[in-house]
């Protein structure tokens, strides 16, 4: 295990695509139809069940759940184990024959899929040859007729034969892939396994549960087991075994999910990400708990794995993720560097494993993820690994893959977090760089008076975001006035580069106006070619180190007809002076400003979507997770 973990489980659901099958005594549709509605915000374009009742009854559709369901309607599929998907597409076209299940070349087993099977073309031909005929464009139909394959070689007295079909089949099988499987000749037994796409177990009684997330199951079970890389499971209505496919033992833990169903669901607010730029209060004050020491003006971070003096001999960082995670790295390298003094370095995490980055023995590796499973972030973790250097993780899902194979790391305990456009898990990842810096500084450079303030700070941001909610209202009426733009630019410095990246990547996720982040002092550097009065610049000028130098550029800027937002530190009026449209944040440590920034950015995001009539939390062409290279 590793990362710190404090009381129960805590699981954070993600990842694109989704699966959801049931076995029990219960009528199977219903329940498999209510756990792909919960997989809603993880992006799909197909969906599609599989229910086995004497024989296989299979209905998919493209488009949304509720076009399948409208298939269903006149006439319900009865049965007590079956299996179902919510599709994205990576092989051949979003269509009704490409959504999953897919059945075999006898039409007697039905399989649903995440992943990619890299060597699919190698397999197809060797089953083209041996008679088999393909109806879809997907890779997963391939696997699905080469696990038939597979069984129909072994006689009819196999022991545990699906189970044995499956674990032959993916032995052939390169890439990635979570699996569910059912069979019209055994009835009662449900087949699944993983291999870099998450796949848990829900435990309830007398019937049993596999799911790519839990947030499709929690209503009906606490009770999960998070499989493991080559995990192969065997369900029954009341038992279930887990296997190794690589032959080795494989050992599981039990854990209890501490989540309510309506914490992963609307309430009040029209879309998630509302909610969960709402519950910033709440998930900072989370990621905090525990960890302040105010008798050594410190933080305690236990979960690192590692000594002090281990810690005091750590001469430089790298840290690696993707997409938002990456931008919160980009300040937890500002914040390490000026609060300890450490060299720190970021990385893409698609781009570390294939350079030759050169480390010295000194180097720790940060990777940072919301979901634990992102495969890119993942992979530069096992290449940091092979290479002999220690990694620790930063977070939200226990039961991930990055929690598991780390040295040691920090949980988020952010909570679930629906909506596609990450927001509270950004503050909560740069909060716990904020915790990071803090250990290692007080180590090191800082004073226990500077620590003692920094404390301060960090326990002050729960209700001074509270308070810049306030300004909601305020934010959607800059939002009308800039929605019909074509181009934002976003700019900021130093410890504020990373927010003005992540805004404008808000930005583009969800309301697809083109917009690009810049660190301030590049404006001369080309980026001013693009200054005109129909593109409105974002800049990022709080009253910290640099205000002077951001207001240099804003007059450039101002200068050339550009429209102006700010987001400034409350009573600076000079800011307000040159801008058009001023938000003010509360005045907060230079290092913690950036979570203070980002909250008006997030905000302005969404209403500019939601003015544009965008779908929030399903943006066109992207999924909560990214689980395939």
């Amino acid at each position: 295990m590793g990362l710190e973990l404090t009381g129960r489980a805590r699981y954070l659901p993600l990842f694109m695509c989704g699966i959801v099958a049931y076995i029990g005594k219960k009528e199977a549709q219903p329940l498999l139809l209510d756990g792909l509605r919960r997989l809603e915000y993880r992006g799909y374009d197909s969906s599609g069940l599989a229910i086995l009742n004497g024989s296989l009854h299979v209905s998919k559709k493209v488009g949304r759940i509720s076009n399948l369901e409208e298939c269903l309607s006149g006439a319900p599929l009865s049965g007590t184990i079956g299996i179902s998907h919510t599709r994205w597409a990576t092989h051949g076209e979003p269509n009704d024959t490409n959504a999953h299940p897919h059945l075999d070349n006898r039409k007697k087993l039905a399989l649903v899929h995440n992943g990619v099977v890299e060597n699919y073309q190698a397999l197809k031909r060797k089953l083209v040859a041996a008679g088999h005929t393909f109806e879809s464009e997907t890779d997963t139909e391939i696997l699905a007729h080469l696990v038939g394959s597979m069984y129909d070689s072994l006689p009819a007295s196999t022991p545990h034969r699906l189970e044995t079909a499956l674990k032959l089949a993916l032995k052939q099988v390169q890439g990635t892939y979570g699996v569910a499987v059912v069979h019209a000749d055994e009835p009662d037994v449900l087949v699944g396994a993983r291999r870099g796409s998450p796949l848990v177990l829900g435990i309830g009684q007398d019937e049993h549960f596999l799911a790519s997330d839990v947030s499709a199951i929690v209503a009906h079970t606490q009770k999960v087991v998070y499989l493991k890389d080559f995990d192969l499971i065997t369900l029954t209505g009341n038992s279930f075994t887990i296997k190794s496919i690589t032959d080795k033992p494989s050992e599981f833990q039990i854990s209890e999910v501490d989540y309510r169903t309506e914490d992963a669901e609307l309430g009040s607010f029209p879309h998630f990400m509302l909610k969960e730029i709402f519950e910033q209060p709440t998930s900072i004050q989370n990621a905090v708990r525990g960890r302040l020491n105010a008798e050594e003006a410190s933080a305690v971070l236990g979960g690192l794995n590692m000594s002090p003096q281990e810690l005091r001999e750590v001469e430089r960082i790298v840290i690696t993720a993707c997409g938002t995670a990456l931008h919160a790295g980009i300040v937890g390298e500002h914040i390490i560097e000026s609060l300890a003094h450490i060299p720190v370095e970021i990385d893409f995490a698609s781009e570390f494993r294939y350079r030759n980055c050169p480390m010295d023995r000194r180097t720790l590796v940060i990777v940072v993820s919301q979901s634990g499973e992102t495969a890119d972030t993942l992979g530069a973790l096992r290449e940091a690994r092979r290479r002999g250097y220690r990694v620790l993780g930063i977070c939200n899902n226990v039961g991930s893959t990055i929690a598991r194979e780390t040295d040691g790391g920090v949980y988020m305990h952010a909570g679930p977090e629906i909506g596609v456009a990450a927001t509270k898990s950004f503050t909560s990842q740069v909060t716990i760089f904020a915790l990071l810096g803090l250990l290692l500084g007080r180590m090191r450079f800082l004073s226990f008076t500077q620590g003692s303030e920094f404390i301060k700070g960090l326990e002050a941001l729960p209700d001074q975001i509270t308070k810049l909610l306030k300004q909601a209202d305020k934010i959607r009426a800059i939002a009308d006035k800039y929605k019909s733009v074509k181009s934002m630019l976003y700019f900021g410095r130093n410890v504020q580069y990373g927010v003005a990246m992540e805004g404008a990547l808000k930005m583009k996720e969800i309301s697809y106006i083109h917009a690009e982040g810049y660190p301030a002092a590049e404006l001369k550097h080309g980026v001013i070619a693009m200054i005109d009065h129909h593109t409105p610049s974002i800049f990022i000028v709080p009253n910290d180190s640099l205000r002077n130098k951001n207001i240099s550029t804003m007059q450039e800027v101002k200068a050339r007809k550009g429209p102006i937002i700010a987001i400034a530190t409350e009573g600076d009026e000079d800011v307000a002076a040159i801008a058009d449209d001023t938000i003010f944040v509360p005045a907060a440590h230079e290092c913690l400003l950036p979570i203070l920034a980002v909250v008006p950015l997030q905000l302005f995001s969404y209403y500019t979507a939601v003015l544009l009539n965008r779908d929030v939390d399903k943006p066109r062409n992207l999924a909560k997770s990214v689980t395939v290279e």
